[in-house]
């Protein structure tokens, strides 16, 4: 093999390896679906949201959720994710809230 073509096929090698990487943490998301039960009993599912940021539930909380993605969430109490003890729902697992305690209003990705 000729050393240009060597050259090449290294530079084509080189330049894809930089655009997969490149591209890799722009709009990922959590494959799957994220159902919740509000405050209101309506259930609310997404599908595979953003991994970036802090996520709004409904108005009117979550009390119950399922969380069937591929990574791990954590839950609070607060529509800004702060706050103390936050709940951590392991991916294909739930959870529901205690009752008489406040419905979860935020959600992050743990990764």
């Amino acid at each position: 093999m000729s050393l240009r073509r060597r050259l090449t096929i290294a530079t084509g090698a080189a330049l894809l390896a930089v655009t997969v990487t490149g591209c890799s943490g722009l709009g990922r998301s959590m494959v799957g679906t994220l159902s919740y039960e509000t405050g209101h009993k309506f259930v609310v599912t997404v599908t595979s949201p953003s991994v970036n940021g802090c996520h709004r539930l409904a108005p009117s909380g979550a009390t119950r959720i399922e969380n069937n993605t591929l990574v791990d969430i954590q839950l609070y109490r607060t529509r800004d994710c702060q706050g103390e003890k936050p709940i951590y729902v392991a991916t294909n697992s739930g959870d529901e809230i205690a009752p008489g305690t406040l419905p979860w209003r935020s959600y992050n990705v743990i990764h």
